[in-house]
């Protein structure tokens, strides 16, 4: 980064986040005190439904002082977690969430309950980073894990911890109303709304919190949840995670016989289809902008509120993603653009990439986001790291930590990743997609422009799912484009990034056979280029990152058209 439309669309958001933070510091924006002062939780009057799953063998890892959480571990020997520096940052949100907790009340004794109000005493007294304020979207898991598991926090507790436990809530819905105010970001905003929205139901004494927490609600909802079902991010990750605080708020309302919100019933019924699109048959979503490891249990309660005989979504034309399927295979490919800068913070440079399963083993990924390390989430947004084309080791989107080489741009980029995170800067444009039968066959093509400015290339990818045997056949075509000089030679890589799982080994007649652990066998095969197995890392194994392999086919792409064939197929 650093020269042309990437400078100035630095210097552009420089400039709004400026802004911004003035808004901040003016009293004009910010809350009135009045308001926030105002409310205070008298009592508790429902305790929601918690759909995450939970583990009760986890609770005695909790009670000898084993804190594991987005791939790290701590050992308190005895201390609270509270009094030690988190191994990480993710771990640290995991934390000070709480949503561990649940693991305690599925343990269902006295020992678990007393174990959790001491964490939550620990808490409420100020120990550790607890005196500072949290990240909107920790502050908002944290109040609607208190509410949700507010009967195994408060059966035996005193009458003083149980004020103190109020009085924690009435603060934590305080604070987040009041980062309301304060121009949080799209997600955040949202995420605040649905934890304000759960404390004004289960709490009495916040009612006008609960109406204006409602109407935030509302018209979140409404500009962050696309027609499709998807959300705006294209986190498929966020989406399962907003679905599980969903369900329960609608069903919350119900409780305090209070209407749901209409934009809320409405986004629950298209944000389930939306999910099983990305859904592949080992009970897993697709790696795409920001997914990682799937809690298969949570998808498959997600999944069974949606009606079984509703249509399936095979194609969401505002979030970008499509799906063929043929008898047991299923293919899921990205072909959308990258999302809004303020919510690209997970977003990756994964156009045209794809995932191929074969009943309940994946064959084809993309490496997917590792639970925690900034190096390696880095590394897991790039195009490398997905099933795709690469120009010249380059991806087809530019974000924000990617170095400046002016000095003042430098300051610029670092005060911008501190309030904005690593967002897209610029990115491919619209992706023109086109879907159709071809005897018998499903084909979806689709193009993208992320390297037209630097190379003057247009990639192009056309998939064929066909039977007779199984197989996938593709194209993929780097096009000049006719309005940038004519392009020097640049390199590209194709990749097929396989599962750890997939065995490949080379053939003499140049193709590659894949095993798979089912007892089948796949056979990948291409014109135009050499196939080369090379190494990968697979960043989204349950037990963390793993070796694997990929299947990279090398070319040069000069002047003219250039166009490589592939096949894979069920032997």
């Amino acid at each position: 980064m650093g020269r042309g439309p990437e400078r100035w669309q630095l210097y552009r958001l420089l400039g709004h986040e400026v802004v911004r933070a003035v808004r901040e510091r003016t009293p004009r924006f910010t809350a009135r005190p009045e308001i926030l002062t105002r409310a205070r939780v008298t009592g508790l009057v429902i305790a929601p439904h918690d759909l995450r799953t939970s583990d009760a063998s986890l609770s005695d890892d909790i009670y000898s002082g084993l804190f594991v959480f987005a791939g790290r571990s701590l050992v308190v020997s005895g201390r609270s977690p509270f009094d030690y520096d988190p191994p990480s940052p993710e771990w640290a949100d995991a934390l000070y969430g709480f949503g561990w907790l649940r693991h305690l009340r599925a343990a269902d004794t006295a020992l678990a309950r007393a174990n959790a109000r001491a964490f939550v005493s620990d808490f409420m007294s100020g120990r550790g980073e607890a005196a500072r304020a949290s990240p909107v979207p920790v502050a908002s898991r944290r109040l609607i894990s208190f509410l949700c598991q507010s009967p195994l926090v408060l059966e035996g507790a005193d009458h003083a911890f149980y004020q103190a436990f109020l009085k924690t809530i009435g603060k934590g819905a305080r604070e987040l109303e009041r980062s309301l105010r304060r121009s949080a970001p799209p997600q955040s905003r949202l995420l605040a709304a649905v934890a304000l929205t759960y404390a004004g139901l289960c709490c009495e004494g916040i009612e006008p919190i609960l109406r204006r927490a409602t109407r935030i609600l509302v018209r979140e909802l409404e500009q962050q949840i696309l027609p499709d079902g998807g959300h705006r991010s294209r986190d498929p990750r966020f989406s399962m995670e907003l679905l599980l605080d969903l369900l329960p708020l609608r069903q919350s309302f119900l409780s305090r016989s209070v209407d749901p919100p209409e934009a809320l019933l409405r986004a629950v019924d298209r944000m389930l289809p939306a999910l099983r699109l990305l859904r592949h048959g080992d009970a897993s979503l697709s790696h795409f902008n920001g997914m990682g490891v799937t809690a298969a249990d949570h998808l498959a309660t997600l999944l069974v509120y949606d009606g079984a005989g509703t249509e399936p979504l095979m194609y969401a034309s505002h979030s970008g993603y499509a799906r063929l399927e043929l008898g047991r295979v299923v293919l899921v490919c990205d072909v959308g653009a990258p999302p809004p800068m303020d919510q690209s913070r997970e977003a990756a440079a994964g156009c045209l990439s794809f995932e191929l399963t074969s009943g309940a083993q994946r064959i084809v990924v993309n490496c997917g986001s590792p639970a925690s390390g900034g190096e390696l989430r880095r590394a897991a947004r790039s195009t490398a790291a997905h099933s795709t084309a690469t120009v010249a080791d380059t991806s087809s989107c530019r974000f924000l930590d990617e170095p400046e080489d002016w000095w003042i741009g430098r300051l610029a980029a670092r005060w911008l990743l501190a309030r904005r995170g690593p967002v897209v800067l610029r990115g491919p444009g619209p992706v023109a997609v086109e879907r159709r039968t071809e005897n018998g066959a499903a084909v979806l093509a689709a193009r993208h422009d992320g390297y037209v400015q630097e190379f003057g290339l247009i990639h192009e990818r056309r998939w064929r799912l066909a039977d007779g045997p199984v197989r996938l056949e593709g194209e993929d075509a780097f096009r000049r484009d006719g309005k940038h000089p004519r392009p020097r030679p640049h390199p590209v890589a194709v990749r097929f990034h396989l599962h750890t799982a997939v065995a490949a080994q080379a053939r003499e007649d140049g193709s590659v056979t894949l095993g798979l652990p089912t007892g089948e066998t796949w056979r990948f095969s291409a014109e135009g280029a050499t196939v080369a197995i090379e190494e990968s890392v697979y960043f989204a194994g349950v037990v963390g990152a793993r070796r694997t392999a990929q299947l990279v086919l090398h070319l040069t792409v000069a002047g003219e058209d250039t166009f490589v064939r592939w096949r894979i197929e069920q032997v």
